[in-house]
């Protein structure tokens, strides 16, 4: 069935973009979701956290407009900037619609699917969504996977339920997009939990369709069992051109999340990643994480950005990118860019 809504025929028009407010721009992402349909007159609470059938369309974020800031807006953290951003709009389509607009902006590039991790509700979904595809500067090929989680704190083991089972309905989007855009013509990343959620569906697809080719593969501060992701790694690498996988000391949700489980995570330093062979493992330990957590740098750091940047639109291996210092034989750190003082 889900299958059948992603590759559907497409037999009326998109819906006609919303009018820019004077104001601030409308800032949009496509998205697919598992989440239910709320009453709520407010786009942000227009989805809930309970499971349903599949969905889409397109969210829109707007800054709050607090002018008299203005001049300080430079110096406020990146962290608390995001608390500026409001889900201002909502338009929905089928998910085959979603999909068929994105082959017309991608303009030949591989499409980009992002699954997110855990205590994001739908709202907070759309603005990190936004904040990450502008970081890295993938807008008009980049699709947002939401499924329900609860986004709270104190629902982790939850979180980890409705993770698992959306694990089917993100394997057959990543079978969509290959099918609509061909072998080798999709990106797929996550983070978190959404980036255990993707080796999951990856291990599917290799199950289901071996014959499927993903370009790459990104897992950003990946909240899974380090030995757990060793053992599934030949099986998905079987239909991966590349996989890197984005580590950091400091991390708090995840050393809380080892401790919980009982065994290292795989985006904590201190792995021994040699045994993770043909993977790039890259540290983030010398960047500034620009959270407090250390967790959500793929929405904050600017340098994260132009990595993952030159990783997806230009499809540099760790070797050929900026800024990338090797410390072992599939082990880089990251660098901070110079100064543009």
């Amino acid at each position: 069935m889900v299958a059948a809504l992603l590759l559907g025929t497409v037999g009326t028009a998109l819906p006609a973009p919303l009018a820019a407010q004077e104001r601030t721009a409308l800032r949009e992402v496509p998205f697919l979701t598992l989440r239910d349909r709320t009453d709520s007159e407010d786009p942000g609470e227009a989805f809930g956290d309970e499971r349903s059938d599949l969905k889409a369309g397109w969210c829109g974020v707007r800054e709050v407009d607090l002018d008299v800031f203005t001049p300080l807006a430079e110096a406020v953290p990146a962290f608390v900037r995001e608390e500026l951003l409001r889900v201002a709009a909502l338009r929905l389509a089928s998910p085959a619609a979603v999909i068929a607009s994105i082959e017309e902006t991608a303009n030949g590039r591989p499409a980009v699917l992002y699954t997110h991790g855990f205590n994001i509700g739908f709202e907070k979904g759309c603005r990190r969504a936004v904040l990450l595809q502008e970081n890295a500067g993938l807008a008009g090929r980049f699709l947002w996977f939401s499924w329900p989680s609860d986004g709270a704190l104190t629902n982790y083991t939850r979180d980890e339920a409705d993770l698992y089972w959306s694990v089917p309905d993100l394997a057959e989007a990543i079978i969509a997009l290959e099918a609509r855009f061909g072998p080798g013509q999709v990106d797929v990343t996550g983070h978190s939990l959404g980036a255990r959620g993707v080796v999951l569906a990856l291990y599917e697809v290799a199950n289901r369709r071996p014959e499927t080719r993903i370009r790459e593969v990104v897992l950003l501060a990946p909240d899974m069992d380090f030995e757990i992701f060793q053992r599934f790694l030949p099986r998905i690498q079987s239909v991966v051109g590349r996989i890197t996988v984005y580590v950091t000391e400091g991390d708090r949700p995840l050393a809380l999340s080892a401790q919980l489980h009982g065994y290292p995570r795989l985006g904590e330093a201190g792995n021994d990643v040699s045994q993770l062979t043909g993977v790039e493992v890259i540290d983030l330990s010398d960047v500034p994480a620009q959270s407090p957590t250390g967790h959500l740098y793929h929405i904050y750091s600017p340098d994260l950005g132009a990595d993952l940047g030159q990783l997806l639109n230009e499809g540099k291996g760790a070797a050929d990118r900026d800024n990338l210092r090797r410390i072992g034989e599939n082990h880089w750190t990251l660098q901070p860019r110079p100064s543009a003082n």
